[in-house]
Formats: structure tokens, sequence, C-alpha cells
């Protein structure tokens, strides 16, 4: 896995970011949020392109769910929903499993690799260390 450093991104470069880093931002993980901050700072300005997973939507919007925070899922979704939207189809399910097979991951990330694969994405953006193993694409975390 490859350190996260925004600016050696190109310009235009399509980034599938799975939920982590997200949550980590949307929440102000003290921690965590200031590593993917330069990341979503490039796409605020239109530098970079980002995609989500619906599975990623899912786990996004668990949180506020479980709190009750109805009005804050819909807005997380609303800006969620303003990147590229990946659905989970009967391809991404047969290349996930296959993904799935053969670097034994759980089957969310296997969707979020299958899914950065399919849209050919630039890099997969993580915190899960489950993808150090992964060869043919870029992993950023």
């Amino acid at each position: 896995m490859d350190a996260l450093n925004a600016a050696a991104l190109p310009d235009d470069a399509l980034l599938l970011v799975d939920s982590a880093p997200i949550i980590y931002t949307l929440e102000a993980n003290a921690k965590f949020a200031p590593r993917f901050a330069p990341l979503f700072e490039r796409h605020a300005r239109g530098e970079i392109a980002l995609a989500v997973t619906t599975v990623t939507i899912a786990e996004v919007l668990t949180g506020p769910l479980a709190a009750g925070e109805e009005a804050l899922a819909r807005r997380y979704r609303a800006v969620l929903e303003t990147w590229r939207v990946v659905g989970f189809d009967i391809d991404i399910a047969e290349a996930a499993a296959r993904l799935r097979a053969s670097y034994h991951l759980k089957l969310p990330d296997a969707i979020q690799l299958a899914s950065a694969l399919t849209i050919n994405a630039d890099a997969l953006v993580t915190h899960d260390r489950d993808f150090a193993k992964v060869r043919g694409l870029r992993i950023l975390g």
C-alpha cells in the first residue's frame, strides 16, 4: 500500500474511495481525517474525480441512521451522490468473487476492489491493510 500523497496524483485522476476515509473525514476524526484531507481538498478544487460504491454509501449512512440522525444521513447521501457512484451488478459480483478467492479478502473489500478495477480507477483509497497484498491497482492509504 502506497502512502497517501494527494499532491502526486495527476490531474483528472479517478479514485475510488473506501468507506473509512470518508467516515474519518465526515466525523472529523482527529487522528485519521488529516491524512485524507488533501485528497478531498484536491477534489473540491476539481482537480481529481472521486467515486464510491453503493456498499460505501450503505456503510457511511449507517452511523447517522443508527443515531437517529435522518437529516445528517440525507446530507451525507447528497454529497456522495455528487461523486461517481458504482452500483453492485452481476459483473462486479463475479469479479469480486474471483478477487475474494485470489486474495482471501472480505466480501465488502472484494467489492471495492472489483469496482475500482471495473471503472479503471487510477487508485483505491482506503485505510484497510487487507489490501496490502493486492497487485494490479494502486492502493493508497
